[in-house]
């Protein structure tokens, strides 16, 4: 039996927290608390527009994605948004980001998104080959990002 096989998807849970924290850690996250991770789950739980997914095996969580849907102005249906994807060091390359990324493809077209984004560091390289290799289109040549921190006074 392959690794891949032996790793479940599930729908991530508050009691998770420690294991996500730990996993956003090695995203580049460390300053996550576990119980605001529990709080952000529990939010993600009752979320009606996204969902966050846990990979499981072994009885450890190996891997976290969450997905957001929202509605375009300018033309129909939604658009999904990978807003984190992460799977434990030790355990890359044996298919479980693509089944996790499965997994938010999914979750978004049940929520009517017709396109699928996901931004990613200009370090993290092998990333981006990961997201070519799974069919996404790198369109940083026809649109730039930009962020404003709205926390007044951070």
């Amino acid at each position: 039996m392959s690794k891949e096989s032996e790793c479940t998807v599930r729908k991530a849970r508050p009691e998770d927290a420690a294991q996500v924290a730990s996993l956003l850690a090695e995203l580049g996250y460390p300053d996550n608390d576990v119980d605001d991770v529990r709080r952000r789950l529990a939010a993600w739980a009752r979320e009606t527009a996204g969902v966050v997914f846990v990979a499981e095996a072994d009885a450890q969580v190996v891997g976290a994605v969450a997905v957001a849907a929202f509605p375009y102005l300018e033309r129909r249906g939604r658009c999904g948004r990978i807003v984190a994807l992460v799977v434990a060091a030790d355990r890359r390359g044996q298919g479980i980001g693509r089944r996790l990324v499965e997994a938010a493809e999914e979750a978004a077209g049940s929520l009517g998104c017709v396109t699928m984004e996901v931004t990613s560091a200009r370090t993290r390289t092998e990333s981006h080959a990961f997201y070519r290799n799974i069919g996404y289109q790198e369109w940083s040549d026809r649109s730039a990002r930009y962020l404003k921190d709205l926390r007044f006074g951070a």
